[in-house]
């Protein structure tokens, strides 16, 4: 596809429609099994839902709120909302109501579109008091809940409306320009107060050009996605369902993390984007089982590991021997992994937040390509890649073709290129701090190696600076002390401070298993204080020690009361950790570390 030539994102995508007709598009579970929508049929859906919009009043700028679970609906949503003009505004699911309100607000959406009863009694309180709004659209009929000001429709209502009318969905595409805006996705919120960001069709059409230019080695051609992150963050909106929709790719919706194993082996997905805490899941339980089989097996396992790495670091360094060995447990071992995975996977791409070196070289030891990237929803988003073809698992690769990158002074990673947004949404002077004389200062600290690779050290706002001057990198010390099999999460903390502590959750089969054995109740808030399991917990945090500079080591801890989550709001959607909830839900019990208390290391 030549990139430069396509107009806007949804006449790109009514151009595969016609290409590919009755051939599958999106894929759903529907009475326990995998069932197609074709092309054509999600054509048809988005044009009657795009005229039915229309029908209601939508004219073209005007923001549309989106508020479902992966879904095709969401797919067929975000394309008619801007096949009619407007500007899709998406939402996570685990939105609060006043992060609803927020967002509807401050986008100034006049309508949104909701998926189930549960998202909606969170979407309809917040839209409540929000006078602009005019129509919600449920896809499924509503239990219960109404709006003072606003008309509520059904999903099926508004396309039959979109069927009768004779608007002309191919004409208002056309009047779309590349530099209009095509949605406004609200960052995550790990430090404050989500800001909108305006990601044009240009802004996204660069993104999805770039992923091409670093996918093309591995032979694009049938391929099939697995749709796991949310369609609300950038990166899956961008990776997970245009970069696809550019190419033609099918696309399949996974059902939810407990049931990922299963979609992996149905789906067969040739390409699929995740974030890293995926991969440290699938990492402990491949390691799990491996432990449970025991014997030849697991010394198979580890050799193939071995060998792995070895072939990494230098392919020649392997012996005759030692190349006769990996040629046997490429059968035996590493061909069940990428079983595992549904058998056909070309690459898997890690984006999001950092991935531990460790466990990006642990998948591609076991013949998995794992593909380290890099980026932020302001450059929307993905920045830079690792290539297949040479893979640098402590860096996040070379800048995406088209894309430039420089470090200032002080260290921060600047970006230019047609992948930066517009600017904030209503916020000019956000806007002028950001992006300054044309460059995206990002806010991240790193460097460039000899061969353009970029290693990405920290976040500028969250480095650590301890009481003697030192700057600490938190996320390396975390990212150490999760790769024990006896940590789950860590968050450390220590600005200003002598020393590092940390906020620790122990591994839930950790803790299942101490429990089990010591006749306690498996509850991690009433095992939070035990000695016997800071104690265990403690030799973990003694082994990352040794491997660590004096500063940063961490001296003291306390073990959560419950784990890192979205429920609790200690993590964003894509699971990074909220540093400053964490603070928030610990501060004092951090601070009383200093005065002796809690567990020692």
């Amino acid at each position: 596809m030549d990139y430069s030539a396509v107009q806007n994102l949804p006449a790109m995508f009514f151009a595969q429609a016609e290409k590919h007709g009755e051939a599958p598009f999106l894929w759903a579970k529907r009475e326990g099994r995998y069932q197609p929508i074709s092309w054509r049929e999600a054509a048809r859906q988005a044009s009657a839902l795009a005229r039915g919009l229309r029908a209601l009043g939508l004219k073209k700028g005007d923001r549309v709120g989106l508020v479902s679970e992966n879904r095709p609906e969401w797919m067929v949503a975000d394309l008619a909302i801007m096949a009619a003009g407007g500007i899709t505004v998406p939402a996570y699911t685990t939105n609060t109501i006043e992060d609803h309100r927020h967002i509807l607000a401050n986008s100034g959406c006049r309508a949104v579109i909701v998926s189930s009863n549960s998202l909606a009694q969170r979407v309809i309180p917040a839209a409540d008091p929000i006078a602009q709004i005019e129509h919600v659209i449920v896809i499924e009929p509503l239990t219960k809940g109404q709006i003072s000001h606003a008309e509520i429709h059904l999903w099926s209502d508004v396309m039959a409306r979109g069927e009768a009318e004779a608007d002309d969905v191919a004409e208002t595409v056309a009047g779309i320009g590349r530099d209009d805006t095509a949605c406004l996705i609200y960052t995550s919120g790990t430090g404050g107060v989500p800001k909108g960001v305006a990601l044009s069709h240009a802004n996204i059409l660069a993104n999805a050009r770039g992923a091409y230019v670093l996918l093309e080695g591995i032979g694009l051609g049938d391929e099939v996605f697995l749709c796991f992150l949310p369609l609300s963050h950038s990166y899956e909106h961008s990776a997970g369902m245009m970069f696809p929709i550019s190419i033609g790719a099918q696309i399949y919706f996974a059902e939810g993390a407990e049931t990922l194993a299963n979609n992996l082996v149905e789906a067969r997905p040739t390409i699929m984007t995740a974030v890293p805490r995926l991969y440290e899941t699938l990492h402990q339980r491949i390691l799990k089982g491996v432990e449970r089989q025991g014997g030849w097996k697991a010394k198979l396992f580890f050799r193939a590991l071995e060998l792995g790495r070895k072939r990494y670091h230098d392919p020649r360094s392997l012996t005759l021997r030692e190349r006769i060995e990996d040629r046997i447990v490429e059968k035996l071992v590493r061909d069940k992994v990428r079983r595992r995975f549904g058998g056909r996977l070309k690459a898997m791409v890690s984006g999001g937040a950092p991935l531990n070196p460790e466990i990006g070289l642990f998948f591609i030891a076991l013949g998995v390509v794992l593909l380290q990237g890099y980026g932020q929803t302001e450059a929307a988003p993905v920045i830079s890649a690792n290539p297949p073809w040479r893979i640098k698992v402590d860096t996040v690769g070379p800048p995406l073709d088209g894309v430039e990158v420089r470090i200032a002074e002080d260290g921060e990673i600047l970006v230019r290129g047609d992948n930066v947004m517009k600017g904030y949404w209503n916020d000019p002077e956000a806007t002028e701090r950001t992006i300054r004389n044309g460059w995206l200062h990002t806010g991240d600290v790193g460097e460039i190696d000899r061969d353009g690779y970029i290693k990405i050290t920290d976040r500028k706002r969250d480095f650590i600076k301890n009481s003697g001057g030192d700057m600490i990198s938190p996320a390396r010390v975390e990212g150490y002390l999760t790769l024990q099999p006896e940590i789950a999460q860590a968050m450390v903390f220590g600005d200003r401070r002598p020393y590092l502590v940390a906020v620790i959750t122990p591994d839930p089969d950790f803790v299942a298993a101490y429990a089990r054995e010591n006749g306690l109740p498996n509850d991690l808030a009433a095992l939070a204080g035990d000695p016997g399991l800071q104690k265990l917990v403690g030799a973990a945090v003694a082994r990352v020690n040794a491997d660590l500079s004096p500063i940063e080591r961490v001296r003291r801890f306390i073990l959560a009361s419950e784990p890192f989550s979205t429920a609790n709001g200690q993590m964003t959607p894509t699971l990074k950790i909220k540093r400053h909830a964490i603070r928030q839900a610990y501060g004092e019990q951090l601070l009383a570390l200093y005065e002796g208390k809690g567990a020692a290391a």
